[in-house]
């Protein structure tokens, strides 16, 4: 069982940079963030293995960025160039393997419990 925790959620700007972060309590292979607007399903944000592999799904493109450290069983995601539309709880997943549908819910085992962030216009 790997725990998860997350933090560095808050208010900021559009236009503003957040940095959010997860600790592990034990090694993982595949790291990834999700996000969950009220009223919206689950959504991929980015993912990050330990081989150095990285993904990031529409919304993260261009603005987030995912960054990992092995051997500390930590994982950051620095929010640039933020928009309302970025607003929603933040939960952090990983899984000891890496799996081809990185984007999927179910490609993670372990989760936090969410960080919100909200981004005022």
């Amino acid at each position: 069982q790997v725990l998860l925790v997350e933090s560095g959620g808050g208010l900021v700007q559009a236009g503003g940079s957040l940095r959010l972060s997860c600790a592990a309590s034990g090694r993982t292979f595949s790291m990834a963030w999700f996000r969950q607007a009220p009223g919206k399903e689950r959504e991929f944000v980015a993912a990050k293995w330990s081989s150095g592999r990285t993904y990031y799904g529409g919304s993260a493109k261009g603005r987030f960025i995912i960054s990992r450290d092995v051997d500390k069983n930590t994982m950051s995601l620095q929010m640039n160039s933020s928009k309302p539309e970025d607003t929603a709880v933040y939960y952090c997943a990983a899984d000891n393997v890496g799996k081809a549908a990185y984007y999927r819910r179910d490609a993670y085992t372990y989760w936090g419990q969410g960080t919100q962030v909200t981004v005022s216009s």
